[in-house]
């Protein structure tokens, strides 16, 4: 499951993981990725993984999708809360992918950290 949350950063999609997400879970997140692109240009993203059990193959279709349309030009930071070690490892090395976005991961003791770090974007 997806849950929008509110971070107090207007251009931020922020987002809570637990559990297994879905279509109906990535359509949200990913809608209110796009009206946030659409009013602010540049977005951040902040990520609270509490608890992964998988994700549906029609949400990572959903991903692309966006990804195809709006790309990724216009993220300039994610910040990733988590206490798992395999996510942040995966965040790391999507940070060395995606070169052109500043990828952190905090631990859930430095969730302020986090929101500080978006909002000197």
């Amino acid at each position: 499951m997806l849950r929008i949350i509110d971070i107090g950063i207007e251009n931020a999609t922020a987002f809570c993981i637990l559990g297994k997400i879905t279509k109906a879970d990535m359509s949200v997140v990913l809608l209110n990725a796009k009206e946030k692109t659409e009013h602010y240009g540049n977005i951040v993203i902040y990520e609270e993984i509490q608890g992964f059990e998988g994700i549906e193959l029609s949400a990572v279709i959903e991903e692309f999708k966006y990804l195809f349309e709006i790309g990724i030009s216009n993220i300039s930071k994610v910040a990733v809360v988590t206490d798992k070690d395999w996510i942040m490892k995966i965040a790391s090395l999507e940070a060395m992918i995606f070169r052109n976005i500043d990828i952190k991961c905090f631990q859930f003791t430095e969730k302020a950290l986090a929101i500080e770090f978006l909002k000197k974007a």
